[in-house]
């Protein structure tokens, strides 16, 4: 434990990670400075950077295509970015703040969310510019990542001068925790949208999500349909059965609880969706494009189960 300029010494929740404790108000008065003033998007809205985005998602909106088309909403962000180089090199209050955060420890970064608001659709030939600012700045907070501060920046993203949507994107600035002990399995993110599939995995039932409102399957599970946009759904049981569509086999980097080299599969269910798993129950290098899986179900550990898919040598549609 030593005082600094910024606090005090602390440990994180793990007690592997020393940090300084910054007082609460120095953060604060980063609160509502701007990161970014009427800066000049590096490209106006292409369809190009349309039509490669649309290729990338799997997005056949006929919106997107066409001798008019629109962008993607959820482009909105990338009409900003500056790639490696930046903008314009200047520093800003986003510079200050991290500094002060590297400074106390606080040296890993991870996006947790991000909110978008649509005002006005972009169409190719629109001149992007937008301005930035931190929105908030919480108090330390710890997670199981480790003990950190959440950064809040808000961008107001204008076409022609004209308000076209609002983009609000948090970070975790932490100090990572104390590594989970050899052997111990990473455990699976379990939210608000995905919960229903995890407690059909406990109960040895793969769950397809099916739209409510055109019937289409989807895969992994998602708030709302990707092609009609309805947000009412239902869930189908896969029959576990599928094929190898296509796979990797792990051999670097090695991690704890892992046994390399072994083979990840995407794999193709019988109703038409795709999930990535473990393929078991043939060597690695066996596993083949084609090849007939069955669906079973891994426990790991005394918290973990997980679907993998056993395969069938030498059968290869």
């Amino acid at each position: 434990m030593k005082d600094s300029a910024h606090g005090t010494g602390v440990k994180d929740i793990a007690g592997d990670t020393t940090v300084t404790d910054i007082a609460y108000e120095q953060l604060q008065a980063f609160e509502g400075r701007i990161a970014a003033e009427a800066c000049l998007g590096k490209d106006p809205v292409n369809t190009p950077m349309i039509r490669h985005w649309c290729e990338a998602m799997g997005d056949t909106h006929p919106a997107y295509a066409g001798a008019d088309p629109v962008a993607p909403p959820t482009m909105l962000q990338a009409w900003t970015m500056g790639g490696l180089s930046g903008h314009d090199g200047r520093a800003s209050a986003h510079d200050e703040l991290f500094a002060l955060l590297d400074g106390a420890g606080y040296t890993s970064v991870v996006a947790t969310d991000c909110e978008q608001e649509y005002v006005r659709a972009l169409r190719p030939g629109d001149e992007i510019t937008f301005d930035a600012v931190i929105e908030s700045v919480s108090e330390r907070k710890t997670t199981k990542l480790g003990t950190g501060h959440f950064v809040t920046t808000r961008m107001d993203v204008r076409a022609g001068g004209a308000l076209a949507g609002t983009h609000r994107f948090r970070i975790l600035k932490y100090a990572p925790a104390k590594r989970k002990p050899k052997g111990e399995r990473p455990r699976p993110v379990v939210n608000r949208d995905n919960a229903g599939f995890w407690e059909g995995v406990s109960g040895h039932r793969l769950l397809i999500q099916r739209c409510g409102g055109c019937g289409t399957l989807r895969f992994p599970w998602l708030p709302g349909c990707n092609a009609c946009g309805s947000a009412e759904w239902d869930t189908v049981g896969a029959s576990g059965e599928g094929t190898v569509y296509s796979y990797v086999v792990m051999h670097h980097p090695p991690f704890p609880a892992f046994d390399p080299p072994y083979a990840v599969g995407l794999v193709e269910l019988a109703e038409g969706v795709r999930i990535v798993s473990n393929i078991v129950g043939v060597p690695y290098d066996k596993v083949r494009i084609g090849m007939p899986v069955r669906l079973e179900f891994l426990r790991v550990d005394a918290e973990v189960e997980l679907p993998v898919f056993r395969g069938v040598p030498g059968d290869v549609g």
